[in-house]
């Protein structure tokens, strides 16, 4: 479909007004921080496109984005609903959903429990309202659901709830059950539909689906042949280079390779391991979303022919990339052999002091839920890169 991707300042500028889309799709990550991107004036024209018309369908952090409260939009009147153990955020994987509602957006041919999946999900505050529609709901665990690095699959129902009741704590994620992950509702003349399941996550067949059919339906587009699409698998390892050399693709190539020595390290110490083609795994307390995030942009940088202006800015920014990709690589690898032996060795024999992990990661991450430190410079640049390639899709 045609696209074209917007930043926060765009949206400020006003670029919803004197071109507006017929979608505003706005994707995972951290609601505050897109808040923030945006500014109060991109805010009051997000709310004004779609108060006079407009569509806007967010996924995790775009659903975020959409509630009311402290760094929402309001568009929705529902809010966020606050977690009372971060066990009840570690879940990933598929979900077997109740669909509740017959809607223009809800595909005709459904599974009676579609698989869905969710990446660490927020939840919302239900509370019934006359302009909100529940479209579905969780509930229970598919085949390759985990909360925090424990595969539910392989760990037996029984012992598991002995266990949850001899200690007092809850990994079976009970506390999902009949919570709604996909709504609609209005806003002005426009319409919202937000949803805590990524929907575009790579090969889920039933989410694909649905996914196909919320876009042609809200855009009024007619799928190519008919025939609503399946993302393929993304397999990050066997992308080829596309990046031409004499515009720094061996440069692409190495960041892709020195991501790699890190994350076989980590595999190595029993730290990181492979979720599947495009995720990797972590052991509770690890970065691992973070060097899968960098790992996945400079896989896909290196994959695509660039723009004109994506290559003079990677020419012009990669040698210093390049030196600060070496430094983060050193720090990574210390930090990582740090956390392994913070594991290992007895607290008798002098333990690691949590103090001095905590000072190495900020360093290289910055705080939770904040882009920073050595890590942002190194996403800024990707970042900018990838965009210069991607903002314009087919016309």
């Amino acid at each position: 479909m045609p696209y074209r991707l917007v930043r926060g300042d765009e949206i400020a500028d006003g670029i919803l007004s004197t071109d507006p889309p017929k979608l505003l799709l706005v994707p995972g990550g951290w609601a505050r921080a897109k808040y923030d991107l945006l500014g109060e004036q991109g805010v009051s024209e997000v709310r004004r496109y779609v108060r006079h018309g407009g569509n806007y369908l967010g996924f995790c952090g775009g659903t975020g984005l959409a509630l009311s409260g402290p760094y929402g939009l309001g568009l929705c009147p529902w809010k966020r609903r606050a977690f009372t153990d971060r066990l009840q955020h570690a879940c990933s994987g598929h979900m077997f959903t109740n669909v509740e509602a017959s809607s223009d957006l809800v595909p005709g041919r459904l599974p009676e429990q579609p698989l869905i999946p969710v990446w660490w999900p927020a939840r919302f505050e239900y509370q019934p309202h006359e302009d909100i529609t529940v479209l579905a709901s969780y509930s229970t665990p598919g085949p390759d659901f985990w909360v925090a690095d424990l595969p539910l699959e392989n760990v037996p129902k029984q012992p598991l709830s002995d266990l949850e009741s001899q200690y007092g704590i809850r990994i079976w994620p009970e506390f999902m059950t009949d919570q709604p992950c996909i709504i609609e509702g209005k806003f002005g003349q426009g319409r919202y539909m937000l949803s805590y399941a990524h929907l575009e996550t790579p090969a889920s067949v039933d989410a694909n689906h649905w996914l196909s059919h919320i876009l042609y339906t809200m855009t009024g587009e007619e799928p190519a042949g008919g025939v609503l699409s399946v993302l393929p698998a993304w397999n990050l390892e066997r992308l080829p280079r596309r990046w031409p050399d004499e515009d720094g693709g061996e440069a692409l190539a190495a960041v892709k390779a020195a991501l790699e020595d890190i994350i076989a390290l980590g595999m190595d110490h029993l730290l990181l391991f492979r979720r599947n083609s495009w995720l990797l795994g972590w052991r509770r307390g690890i970065p691992g979303g973070y060097i899968n995030f960098l790992y996945s942009m400079a896989c896909q940088a290196q994959n695509l022919t660039p723009t004109k202006e994506a290559a003079e800015y990677w020419k012009a920014s990669c040698d210093k990339f390049l030196e600060d990709m070496d430094h983060f690589r050193h720090g990574l690898a210390g930090y990582l052999l740090a956390e392994r032996l913070a594991m290992s060795v007895p607290e008798s024999s002098g333990d690691i002091p949590s103090d001095s992990l905590r000072e190495q990661r900020i360093a290289l991450f910055g705080q939770h839920m904040n882009y920073g430190g050595m890590y942002a410079k190194l996403v800024r640049v990707l970042d900018k890169v990838l965009w210069l390639t991607l903002r314009y899709g087919p016309s």
